[in-house]
């Protein structure tokens, strides 16, 4: 881009870059500081919309009269409209550009959020749920793809990383405020909170983020173009099941995150901020192993060898945990649950970013539509295994455990049945 070009931006991404190309690296250095602000707003949204609420759900079953696994279907409901949103918000960016459709779905994201807040009943909060899931997924999409557009190699993978970071604090503080939200009001301050935050980042994305795909760099595809890829990265089999291994690792975390509100409130009587304690804990762990794999064991250690690591110390800890549950080694109390739990959470920093890389390393010509399929697969299961956990009512942490060891299980067959690590070439894709 010619020099004054770069010139209009004055050091932010504002309106008139809607009008001029994609800002190459140059100048994408010159603005990271407020991308990274912007995008990571984006990014942290849709942990915040989920974990946030967390804290609220054992008062949500007594406020609208519903039984846990109803209440949980919020958290399903949720997850499966961020995975389907993907896979309609990813093409619709790419060929309308990144700003239109990120400032419609942050729209009805604060509409369905403000509603949820309204919700008289369980069935209408699940809707619109859903709703606000669906709306939330541009941010994922979005985000991703306006890094793509403004940096490239080396400075991308850094950019990535630190979205990475922000989208692993979210989870951290999220059950920390809705916690201490339910102290001054009941559940529905929660969305209240939720739509004022929806608000401000949509106003930020309107004032600061301008478009970063000019016109030239669009394509008619849409839909039915990204959905024909997608069946070919579905037809590799080293693909699949690094996507299924993932995604059924993703299942056991989210199997964790629906039923840990009522396991460590309800059944081992600990309050929302003790709840929210824990669960910042064990996101704190999970961060700080993800680190260590991103600093220390990639480049030095196989990533497959690695990925075994996670999805082994996985299954270990479910076994733990179903045993504990179980009353094997009599009545368990609040600490030695806790300890599997983070356990089982920190080998997440192990599992989840081998496993997309791996996949991604394998389809350079196809990485968005890869990325989609990968995070819409993730969610879906996800989606799934969350009403599983509240099967038995909301006294017992033993479907909990039962969902979390079936997964990692699952999650161990799919990459040594389809994956094939030990083996070399093309097949084996790992460092």
């Amino acid at each position: 881009m010619p020099e004054s070009g770069q010139k209009t931006t004055q050091g932010n991404i504002t309106e008139s870059a809607s009008v001029a190309p994609a800002a190459p690296v140059t100048a994408a250095r010159r603005v990271g500081l407020l991308v990274t602000l912007v995008l990571g707003g984006l990014t942290a949204l849709p942990p915040l919309s989920m974990d946030m609420y967390l804290p609220a759900l054992p008062e949500v079953t007594g406020a609208l009269h519903a039984p846990a696994a109803t209440v949980q279907l919020t958290l399903t409901a949720c997850l499966a409209g961020m995975a389907l949103g993907q896979l309609v918000v990813g093409p619709m960016s790419d060929r309308w550009g990144r700003r239109r459709p990120l400032l419609a779905g942050m729209v009805v994201y604060v509409l369905a959020t403000a509603v949820c807040a309204l919700a008289p009943t369980a069935e209408l909060l699940i809707g619109f749920r859903l709703l606000q899931g669906l709306a939330g997924a541009a941010g994922i999409v979005i985000a991703r793809a306006v890094v793509r557009d403004l940096y490239d190699g080396v400075e991308m993978a850094r950019f990535f990383s630190t979205l990475m970071l922000i989208s692993g604090v979210a989870p951290i503080i999220a059950p920390l405020i809705g916690g201490q939200i339910l102290r001054i009001t009941d559940w529905r301050g929660v969305f209240h909170v939720l739509a004022v935050i929806g608000v401000l980042l949509t106003l930020v994305v309107w004032r600061f983020l301008g478009e970063t795909l000019p016109p030239e760099r669009r394509h008619e595809g849409g839909v039915g173009h990204a959905l024909r890829t997608m069946r070919g990265l579905l037809a590799d089999r080293v693909f699949a099941g690094y996507m299924l291994t993932g995604g059924l690792a993703f299942a056991a975390l989210f199997a964790y995150i629906s039923a840990s509100p009522f396991v460590v409130q309800e059944i081992y009587g600990a309050s929302p901020q003790t709840f929210s304690l824990l669960f910042g804990l064990n996101s704190i762990g999970l961060v700080v192993v993800g680190q260590i794999n991103g600093k220390i064991l990639v480049g030095r250690v196989s990533l497959d060898k690695v990925l075994g690591w996670g999805i082994g110390t996985i299954l270990l800890a479910s076994l733990a945990l179903l045993l504990m549950t179980a009353g094997v080694f009599g009545e368990a109390g609040l600490v030695p649950v806790a300890a599997g739990l983070f356990v089982l959470m920190s080998a997440m920093g192990l599992a989840l970013p081998n496993t997309n890389a791996q996949a991604l390393m394998r389809t350079p010509h196809a990485a968005g539509s890869a990325s989609a399929l990968l995070g819409t697969s993730s969610f879906l299961v996800g989606a799934v295994a969350s009403p599983l956990v509240g099967i038995a009512g909301e006294h017992t942490a033993v479907p909990m455990a039962v969902v979390q060891l079936t997964c990692a299980a699952l999650a161990l067959a799919c990459f040594l049945g389809l994956c094939r690590p030990w083996r070399s070439g093309k097949e084996a894709t790992g460092v």
